[in-house]
């Protein structure tokens, strides 16, 4: 789906902005009801409108999915800043309806945020294991033994081998698990549909994960790597164990029950997030666009901050 120039497309196919969406007097009104107070309404709809400003995907989404995804994050108080990492709003193909939706996606920081909040967790915490620092495993008393590199620098540039995670609940009771970076491969080949791990053939083909990792892809055809495993590994490994860590032997409180439903929701009924060839957007122009978006005299954000500014402290 084209939505390389989506603003010029919804004027002439007479669909709304996500501005002049959210701006509508029904909505503003529904905003102001179920959050109690327009400055709060203001607030959260200036939220929206960063999120969705330098994404050109996300403001081809049907506006009602937008709404409901962002108002989920709000429920659950996460931002969904991309700076902070705790959650996002994602576009998804919806084949069935034949609409591009926005979806709510918890991020591996926003687990830990939660677990936090929850009141039960003494310890939590999740990393990568370097090359040269695993020694071993033993999978029966769930110790890992490993000698971690001092040097922080030193450290981030050597390839990660594994995943490791953690946490201590408030009644002494503990659980760790720990992943090779293979098996976590395997996974991410398994469950995602924009992931792959030895190459795939078709229309548009793709190259195996080590030679993306190698750099072997042109830039003309980095669009068909935007799915999050190709964008940030590790981050979507952490989520990965946090997931199968908490999930399975942690204590889930109602708020983290409802963010990992919905997060599990959207990467089991949905294909990952949509990015045709001709929207594409390389690392120079995306940082070009998120500066014009800072600028004060920018109309969209310049207003969202300028709401931000009165509502915070």
């Amino acid at each position: 789906m084209a939505v390389s120039n989506s603003l010029q497309t919804r004027a002439s196919s007479g669909k709304l902005t996500v501005s002049q969406f959210l701006s509508g007097e029904k909505v503003r009104a529904s905003l102001n009801k179920m959050l109690g107070t327009e400055k709060e309404a203001q607030k959260f709809v200036s939220s929206i409108l960063s999120a969705t400003s330098t994404n050109l995907a996300l403001q081809e989404c049907d506006n009602s999915t937008i709404l409901s995804a962002a108002l989920l994050a709000n429920a659950l108080n996460l931002s969904l800043s991309p700076q902070l990492g705790l959650a996002y709003l994602v576009p998804f193909d919806d084949k069935k309806n034949n609409r591009t939706v926005a979806t709510f996606v918890l991020g591996y920081k926003g687990y830990i945020q939660l677990a936090i909040r929850s009141g039960n967790y003494k310890k939590i915490n999740v990393i990568a294991i370097k090359e040269g620092e695993f020694v071993k495993y033993d999978p029966l008393t769930e110790e890992l033994f490993v000698h971690i590199i001092a040097d922080d620098e030193e450290r981030e540039a050597k390839p990660t081998i594994g995943y490791y995670a953690m946490f201590e609940l408030c009644n002494g009771f503990i659980k760790t698990l720990y992943w090779s970076k293979k098996k976590m491969l395997v996974h991410a080949d398994k469950y995602s549909k924009a992931f792959s791990l030895n190459g795939t053939g078709g229309k548009y083909p793709k190259v195996s994960y080590a030679d993306y990792e190698a750099g072997k892809v042109p830039e003309t055809e980095m669009w068909k790597y935007s799915s999050f495993w190709y964008k940030d590994f590790d981050a979507m490994a952490y989520k990965t164990m946090l997931r199968q860590l908490i999930s399975k032997w942690g204590i889930m409180s109602i708020d983290m029950q409802t963010a990992y439903e919905n997060d599990s929701k959207a990467m089991e009924d949905s294909d990952d997030y949509v990015v045709a060839p001709e929207d594409y957007i390389t690392p120079a122009e995306q940082k070009a666009k998120e500066l014009k978006a800072d600028a004060p005299e920018n109309s969209l954000l310049g207003a969202a901050q300028a709401v931000s500014d009165t509502t915070e402290g």
